[in-house]
């Protein structure tokens, strides 16, 4: 990949920043059929994003950043979820990370956190892990040895890690209580495995670090707390990053189906059509799957704005108004989240009736999209979201909206 380097020593405006994404998609989605077939991870293209400082959006001006909003974010991460879910999907914790540092007290920030970011360094991490009775439990342990720490164990689920140059981890400290570490992820003993085995998100590096007494400074552990306000609203921008991820490759059916037909230009054998282009069936298909992209983008981006008032309403500091954008902003992301759920796999399916066998092609490798749709829907229950959106619906319930889990 190559993209010119700005001749520019200061830091890029929120225009500039944005005026980038196009041609970073434009550059990843070249080869990205074939990336997946072959299970190449794209270290490339989070070398450009990384030279490109497109991880510096969601600095605020003030803290000597570009000051893009929630909702240029996400349509970022829809942009390149339309070249590469992957990339979409690896930079989940990035942003996430991102935004707790920027909406936290600058006393729980992590230190040097903000230069960091703005110096084009990525982040990733990962704190589930494998076999635990229960979701969300942590065995991974960190005990102090002499004037620092040891940190030992095994975690799952670290998307885009392997394309980081930090990673946060959980563990039980020696009084058996949950702490976070950030770290460096060429610390001796961090070993991040390439084992990630699901059917789609091949390329996110989703799979297992092994930590391995690792040497952990006082210093590098996490101040900022997860529970709270703040950590609430990450949650649902956690799962609106999935979302937009999915939406871009939504897109991508769209941008594939369009490029097959017009490139096979065959109608099925009982059309009445000489072209695959002049196919009423094929043009409903296609249209179809637009509407559904449309309606997908909308949604996501109409739960963009709503998490962009809760930022506004952290910023006046008004407890009620943060509460109730908080709740407006879970709800919204569900219910996208539902809509992706519906539309989302029925046009990577509807895609396959586009042509005949070829469309089955390997060398196509147009199932990617259903893949990778389906994946990322498996990340939270549809059918818990909405149950709870009916039941604040129905009966104002609240509980699960103020979780900051699966919402």
């Amino acid at each position: 990949m190559s993209i010119a380097k700005l001749q520019t020593t200061r830091s890029p405006t929120r225009a500039e920043l944005l005026a980038r994404v196009a041609a970073f998609a434009a550059e990843i989605a070249r080869g990205a059929a074939q990336r997946d077939l072959d299970r190449e991870l794209p270290f490339e293209a989070f070398r450009l994003f990384r030279e490109l400082g497109l991880g510096t959006l969601r600095i605020p001006v003030a803290l000597g950043g570009p000051g893009g909003s929630v909702a240029d974010y996400i349509e970022m991460i829809a942009a390149i979820g339309a070249a590469d879910s992957n990339v979409a999907h690896a930079l989940r914790s990035h942003f996430n990370y991102v935004e707790n540092v920027i909406l936290s007290e600058p006393r729980e920030r992590d230190s040097g956190a903000v230069e960091l970011i703005l110096a084009g360094k990525l982040f990733g991490g990962a704190h589930t892990e494998q076999g635990t009775a229960r979701p969300g439990q942590v065995t991974t342990t960190i005990v102090r040895q002499g004037d620092t720490y040891r940190l030992n164990g095994r975690k799952w689920y670290a998307t885009g890690t392997a394309f980081a140059d930090f990673a946060s981890f959980s563990a039980l400290d020696e009084e058996g209580q949950t702490v976070g570490v950030l770290l460096p992820v060429d610390r001796e003993g961090i070993k991040i495995l390439d084992d990630w085995d699901g059917m789609g998100q091949r390329l996110t590096a989703s799979g297992g670090v092994l930590l391995e007494n690792v040497e952990v400074f006082p210093h590098e552990f996490a101040t900022r707390g997860l529970d709270n306000l703040v950590g609430r609203h990450c949650s649902a921008l956690r799962q609106l990053h999935l979302a937009a991820s999915a939406a871009g490759a939504v897109r991508n059916v769209l941008t594939d189906g369009l490029a097959y037909v017009r490139r096979q230009a065959r109608s099925a054998a009982h059309s009445v059509a000489e072209t695959a282009n002049q196919d009423p069936f094929v043009q409903q298909v296609i249209g179809e799957i637009a509407a559904n992209s449309f309606a997908i983008d909308t949604a996501v981006a109409a739960a963009a704005v709503a998490l962009d008032r809760t930022v506004a309403a952290f910023g006046k500091g008004d407890e009620a108004e943060i509460e109730e954008a908080l709740v407006a902003s879970a709800l919204a992301t569900a219910r996208t989240q539902l809509v992706l759920g519906q539309l989302g796999p029925r046009s990577a399916e509807r895609m396959f009736e586009l042509g005949g066998g070829s469309a089955t092609s390997r060398n196509n490798n147009f199932d990617r999209h259903w893949r990778n749709i389906r994946t990322v829907l498996n990340h939270n229950p549809l059918l818990h979201k909405s149950r709870v959106v009916g039941d604040y619906l129905i009966n104002g319930t609240t509980t699960h909206l103020k979780e900051g889990k699966v919402f």
